[in-house]
């Protein structure tokens, strides 16, 4: 796994990009992509703003799974992601360790997950 240091003043933090790929739940995306709109998320500390922008540029692949490219700071992989947001709206949610930018470098192709986004 890649990680990257940030030190900001005395605060060291580790940083991981990961490539997220999860099946969307059934009947669940419509709410998802209205929360997203309202900016729902926004105020989860520390994550809301980075999963938010996340999932607003998420893409979408033919089998029907949900991707998109996700910093994170804890172990396990976005673990309090999960617990806020992601399992209420996902199932079977897998992460692949990339350099940032690179997951968006490989599904910048596909359809986007919400429309007009």
């Amino acid at each position: 796994m890649t990680l990257f240091r940030i030190i900001s003043g005395a605060e060291e933090v580790i940083m991981a990009f990961y490539l997220v790929s999860a099946v969307p739940k059934h009947g669940r995306l419509e709410e998802l992509g209205e929360r997203l709109a309202r900016a729902e998320f926004m105020a989860l500390r520390p994550f809301g703003p980075t999963l938010s922008a996340s999932l607003t540029q998420a893409r979408i692949r033919r089998d029907g799974v949900a991707v998109w490219e996700e910093e994170d700071y804890c172990q396990p992989p976005l673990a309090e992601e999960r617990a806020a947001v992601l399992d209420d709206y996902f199932h079977d949610l897998r992460v692949e360790p990339v350099m940032q930018g690179e997951g968006w470098s490989k599904i910048g192709d596909l359809p986007r997950l919400f429309a007009g986004e």
